[in-house]
């Protein structure tokens, strides 16, 4: 046994390994591991695709990025009769479409509010009530 600073002892044990054989402050258990501010291929992708080009458009220098530029030229492409260009410009839409479409988030009622709705609820069964009986009395 080993000595903690709370209690006095530190039982060694699964978990808890002796005090010599533990990390060093700022030492990792996977020295060769990813280094430190190495990027992923969406950082990297993400990163390209917001650099800026110079594109020229009806005699026009324009600044675009480059996923717009790519996104335009798609799309003129689509338009002079490529199909596979179609197809991608398809599947690009329906998957922006997706991805536009937000979920509404459930309202949480209070238990006031359930009260409230379930007397409004009450009162338009009265009322529909009434109106049927007021059809069959006729």
């Amino acid at each position: 046994m080993m000595q903690d600073r709370t209690n006095g002892t530190y039982d060694v044990g699964f978990g808890r390994p002796p005090k010599h054989a533990q990390f060093k402050k700022g030492q990792s258990g996977n020295r060769k591991g990813r280094p430190k501010g190495t990027l992923n291929l969406a950082s990297v992708l993400e990163r390209t695709l917001r650099e800026k080009v110079v594109t020229n458009e009806n005699g026009r220098r324009k600044v675009k990025t480059k996923l717009e530029a790519a996104i335009s030229q798609l799309a003129n492409n689509a338009v002079s009769g490529d199909g596979q260009a179609v197809r991608y410009l398809c599947q690009l839409v329906r998957s922006a479409e997706e991805q536009s479409v937000a979920v509404e988030p459930r309202t949480q009622f209070s238990e006031a509010d359930r009260k409230v709705l379930n007397n409004i609820f009450k009162r338009f069964q009265q009322t529909l009530k009434e109106g049927n009986d007021e059809i069959d009395h006729k």
